[in-house]
């Protein structure tokens, strides 16, 4: 009984610890399922692109493992897929809007298209928008558009502007570099809406730059912190804004350069045609005029071509000013070579030397010497404008001696405002200095450009300079002048037609006039007061203008007594006595020049080179109208011939630009010949551009003057270097 009892109890044992045994594989197994189908739900979810999921079930061992790389794997795909999600959208917004930026072609257009398109992306809610603008030296950023915000507080308009360092829009200008502001204060700025008003969170500035030139600024306010992806997106987005910007105004100039060729051109043509038309009127009147028609239709044509030559120079200006400034410099050797031969032959022909012209034939040569002598001067103002732009102009400072400079105004422009019926009135400020350090012809330049203005614009009344100090306190603005130790004030008045007010800014631009309509009853080409602007600039100074219609203008220069370059102590100090307004002398008439040999050349030898046989038979005609003797060379090989068979030659009139051997080289090789060492050779050029003076006396020139030649002038100093003149000796 006991075995039976002992061996029923030990069964009882391994019954239970079997159960036990069997509930614990009961209880893994029900674990592992649940495991096993969290696993696969979760896989499942992620095959089908749902990130969202991850194992949260607990297991212990490989299991746990398996869930924590499954749940890493999760997590790894997930930030995958944002960084691409991220990339996705600042690719596909940059190439939005850098493709409806493509092909615009206007500011206004382009600043506001920006701001409706950048703002709404990077979950801005206010923004503006401030385009860089240059003028006279100076940069100002000024709002061209905005996104939901009207004028700044304090503003009474739309007009918002800083310059560079003014403000964050300003400083953002200066460093080139983006600011942002955090916390903004809650009065700072308001956004407003139909519903409500409230402050920024954050605001960014970011400047637009194109090869470190700043061409505008971008400020956004957003109610949150601005994230990194949207601070990226607005980094790469402002290079593409600035290759834009660039090429609009790019564009703007190169459209505004085209319109000034076109309008010089279109001023050639008319003058062309003006010419033609003098012809058809002189055919019949006599063979040399005939023959000088023929001339001015084949230069009509040159200028045809030259007017094409413009067009087609105009559409690279954007490229480089120096190819427009060689070109002017071309086309004034090619227009002074005709026009000398014009002048010599319309003066002989005006001059009448053997009465057999009538008078009206007087008249027409004399017209057509007026109208030589006005192209003539256009050339010379379109030199002097294309010298300045390409910093080709020359500011040689020295004492000018006051006096002498008013004295000059008044023997030059009394005569002109005599005839005119016009006072001039000259007048000087007690106590200034009697002299100052500057560019002298540069000065007379400008004071005639003023003062000639002032004559053609005044029909009665008068025309005043007064010479004196600037106004009290006044700042000009520009470093030179403000930095002065003492300043001058030129002031012309006239009593003349004036200048609207809506017009004052223009007239200092190339080719604009205060009346530029077809009908305008003055002319001119609108280039005087650009250049005396610039040459005021060179001389460190300004003009100003203050005018009203009907009522007359005031032009002001103002220059500083001392070149901002010179050395200290060049200008005296003495005070000029006190001056009244002087009468103006009646104007000078004098008879025309005698025929013959009026200066005591006759029997002189002279040896023309040039290769332009228009030139050649103006020159011969006049010197042999004073009864000197004429050789005439086509290249320098054969003027040096000539001068070897002809010892007895007594001066060389020399061309500078000829083929295979120019004037300077000829003039080398003739000072190399002992026997011409000395002979005098007098260079006549149409080409005057700075440093060509200069190349030639270094080449041996004895004087040099410019086409178109003055004969007077010619024949002075032939006399003057042959000895036939007064003071014979060295040329001027």
């Amino acid at each position: 009984t006991e075995g039976k009892l002992g061996g029923q109890a030990e069964v009882a044992g391994v019954s239970g610890t079997w159960r036990h045994l069997t509930e614990n594989v009961n209880q893994l197994a029900g674990n592992l399922t649940t495991q096993v189908r969290a696993i696969a739900e979760v896989s499942t979810a992620v095959t089908r692109g749902d990130l969202t999921r991850s194992i949260t079930v607990e297991a212990q061992g490989e299991v746990a493992e398996l869930k924590d790389n499954i749940n890493q794997m999760i997590a790894n795909l997930r930030a995958t897929t944002e960084k691409n999600a991220q990339q996705d959208w600042l690719k596909s917004n940059l190439a939005r809007i850098g493709g409806q930026l493509q092909g615009q072609r206007d500011l206004g257009t382009v600043t506001q298209l920006i701001m409706s398109e950048v703002t709404p992306v990077v979950e801005a809610v206010q923004g503006a928008f401030f385009l860089a603008e240059h003028e006279d030296g100076r940069t100002r950023l000024r709002r061209a558009a905005s996104y939901g915000s009207g004028p700044a507080a304090g503003d009474t308009g739309d007009d918002v502007a800083f310059v560079p360092g003014e403000g964050l829009v300003g400083q953002a200008a200066l460093d080139k570099r983006p600011i942002r502001v955090r916390d903004v204060p809650a009065d700072y700025l308001h956004v407003r809406s139909g519903l409500g008003r409230g402050a920024p969170a954050e605001l960014v500035v970011l400047p637009i730059l194109f090869e470190e030139e700043v061409l505008g600024v971008i400020e956004l306010a957003s109610f949150r912190r601005y994230e990194d992806l949207h601070a990226t997106f607005l980094e790469q987005l402002v290079g593409t804004i600035g290759v834009v910007l660039n090429t609009i105004i790019a564009n703007v100039r190169t459209e505004a350069l085209l319109e000034e060729s076109q309008r010089l051109a279109q001023e050639l043509q008319e003058q062309s045609v003006e010419l033609q038309r003098t012809n058809a009127e002189l055919e019949d009147k006599a063979r040399l005029l005939t023959e000088q028609s023929r001339d001015l239709e084949a230069k009509n044509h040159e200028i045809e071509l030259a007017r094409t030559g413009l067009e087609e120079k105009a559409e690279q200006l954007a490229l480089s000013s120096q190819y427009k400034s060689e070109f002017l410099a071309n086309m004034s050797h090619e227009l002074r070579t005709p026009l000398n031969s014009l002048l010599i032959l319309a003066k002989l022909l005006a001059d009448n030397p053997q009465d057999n012209l009538t008078d009206k034939q007087i008249e027409f040569a004399r017209t057509i010497h007026g109208s030589g002598s006005d192209l003539l001067a256009l050339i010379n103002d379109i030199l002097d404008l294309s010298k300045v732009e390409a910093g080709k102009m020359d500011v040689n400072p020295a004492p000018v001696v006051l006096r002498e400079v008013v004295e000059h105004v008044r023997s030059t422009f009394g005569p002109l405002a005599e005839q005119q019926g016009l006072d001039l009135v000259v007048d000087v400020e007690p106590g200034l200095p009697a002299a100052l350090v500057t560019d002298e012809q540069r000065l007379h330049q400008v004071l005639k450009n003023l003062l000639s203005n002032a004559l053609k614009f005044t029909e009665r009344g008068s025309v005043r300079l007064s010479v004196g100090s600037p106004d009290p306190g006044a700042v000009f603005g520009v470093p030179s002048l403000d930095g002065a130790e003492r300043v001058l004030a030129f002031r012309v008045t006239d009593t003349g037609i004036g200048v609207p007010a809506e017009k004052l800014r223009l007239i200092f631009e190339a080719f604009q006039q205060a009346d530029g309509t077809t009908s305008r009853k003055y002319g001119g080409t609108g280039l005087g007061l650009s250049i005396s602007r610039e040459i005021a600039r060179l001389l460190g100074g300004a003009i100003t203008v203050e005018s009203r219609t009907g009522r007359g203008s005031t032009f002001t220069l103002h220059v500083p007594t001392t070149y901002p370059f010179a050395g200290e102590g060049e200008t005296a100090a003495t005070p000029i006595p006190p001056e009244q307004p002087v009468p103006v002398a009646p104007p000078l008439i004098t008879d025309r020049p005698a025929s013959g040999d009026a200066r005591g050349l006759a029997g002189l030898t002279v040896l023309v080179v040039d290769d332009d046989v228009r030139n050649v038979f103006a020159l011969t005609s006049a010197l042999e109208l004073h009864g000197m003797r004429v050789l005439y060379a086509d290249d320098g090989k054969t003027g040096l011939a000539l001068l070897q068979e002809h010892p007895e030659v007594d001066l060389v009139l020399m061309d500078v630009m000829m083929p295979d051997m120019d004037g300077n080289e000829t003039t080398r090789v003739l000072r190399g010949m002992p026997a011409f060492a000395d002979l005098p050779v007098l260079f006549l050029t149409a080409k005057a551009m700075p440093g060509d003076r200069d190349k030639s006396l270094a080449a041996g020139a004895s004087d040099y003057i410019t086409k178109p030649v003055d004969l007077d002038r010619l024949l002075g100093l032939i006399a003057t270097w042959t000895g036939r003149g007064r003071g014979a000796g060295a040329g001027a």
